[in-house]
């Protein structure tokens, strides 16, 4: 009896120990399944709830924060290609698969947002700079619309003072522009009834240096424009040196060149027109109907004349031998194509008229030829 009951015993103990070892069993694959689990998504209590999902893509550093919902992947149109984007996503199955194939279309979708966003970026960056490069061209064009071309007519005589159709115009084929010019009657030097056909205003051509240079690139013209703007060139011509002016090596304003002075000396004038010379002004001083002497070779256009002789002279000023500028509207300088007996090196004969005062020029006055003055041109007889 004493056996039955510890064989009874040692059986329950047995199948205790049975039961205690099965239970273990279960408990541990449960915790597996859990580990398992948690190690791609940390979910709620219920799988039918929202989930956060933490992942990095190994073929991107951007990091998503994503929502799980059972629908199909869905990624809001609105994300931006920054570091951190927000997607939505949903979810048909909990399975790692799954979720992995999530992940990639994730990237996907988000590499797409990422080339779009940088299309509309770099579109917008084209954008800007076509607006940009309009706004330029508009600055550009109105910046060169500001300056109107000076109308030459107004240095001009009246019909009504000297007559009708005295005035001609010429083009310059050189640069395409074009100057009034008018026949002048009067005595020359000799007090010889004679005629001189000039222009009415001074010469423009020639690249434009820097008055603080001197004009000795021999290979082509060069002018001096006032204050070295190029809008008082256009108004009042330009401004030469004498060798310049005579179209003459540029040695020759240190240096005699006597021997280079041709008649009727073209200088820079246009083809068809030589330098204004000492007796075409006795003649313009002269002319008839001027009883006004050098102030009927003035303009009235700012420069206190009547132009009765329809020279219209303006005071255009120099250019002064250290580089500076001088005498806009009070005075008009003009070289003579003659250099100065005795100091034939540096010094030419000019002519100047002033608005202060109505002293005519004379012959013997002379000037260093370092300065730079007008132009003025005279057509040849035919």
């Amino acid at each position: 009896m004493k056996m039955v009951k510890k064989i009874g015993s040692m059986s329950v103990f047995a199948l205790a120990m049975l039961a205690f070892s099965a239970c273990d069993d279960t408990s541990s694959a449960s915790s597996d399944e859990t580990d398992a689990s948690s190690s791609s998504v940390e979910s709620s209590d219920s799988d039918d709830s929202s989930s956060s999902v933490s992942e990095k893509s190994s073929s991107s550093d951007v990091k998503y924060s994503s929502s799980v919902k059972d629908n199909p992947i869905s990624v809001d149109s609105k994300s931006s290609s920054s570091v951190k984007s927000s997607s939505s996503i949903s979810v048909g199955s909990s399975s790692s698969s799954k979720k992995i194939d999530s992940s990639s279309s994730v990237v996907s979708s988000s590499s797409k947002i990422q080339s779009s966003s940088s299309s509309s970026s770099k579109d917008g960056e084209s954008s800007s700079s076509k607006q940009n490069d309009s706004s330029s061209s508009k600055k550009e064009e109105s910046s060169s619309s500001v300056y109107t071309p000076f109308d030459h007519s107004q240095t001009l005589a009246g019909a009504w003072r000297i007559g009708e159709d005295r005035y001609k115009t010429f083009t310059d084929p050189r640069n395409g522009r074009s100057y009034y010019y008018i026949t002048i009657t009067g005595t020359d030097t000799v007090r010889e009834v004679a005629s001189v056909t000039v222009m009415a205003e001074n010469l423009n051509i020639g690249e434009m240096v820097p008055g603080e240079n001197d004009q000795n690139d021999d290979s082509k013209i060069e002018r001096y424009c006032y204050n070295n703007d190029t809008t008082n060139c256009d108004q009042f011509g330009g401004l030469y040196q004498w060798a310049e002016a005579m179209q003459l090596p540029s040695r020759c304003n240190t240096e005699s060149c006597a021997d280079l002075i041709q008649p009727n000396h073209q200088g820079i004038c246009p083809d068809g027109w030589r330098l204004f010379n000492f007796n075409d002004y006795v003649i313009v001083i002269n002319a008839e109907g001027n009883d006004d002497g050098v102030k009927g070779m003035r303009s009235t256009y700012g420069f206190s004349g009547t132009n009765s002789s329809g020279f219209s002279l303006t005071g255009a000023g120099k250019r002064t031998k250290k580089g500076g500028f001088d005498s806009l509207k009070e005075n008009a300088y003009w070289y003579l194509p003659e250099e100065y007996e005795g100091m034939e090196e540096t010094h030419a004969h000019f002519g100047v008229v002033s608005a202060l005062t109505d002293r005519a020029p004379d012959r013997s006055r002379r000037d260093v030829k370092l300065y730079g003055l007008s132009v003025r041109c005279t057509k040849l007889e035919e």
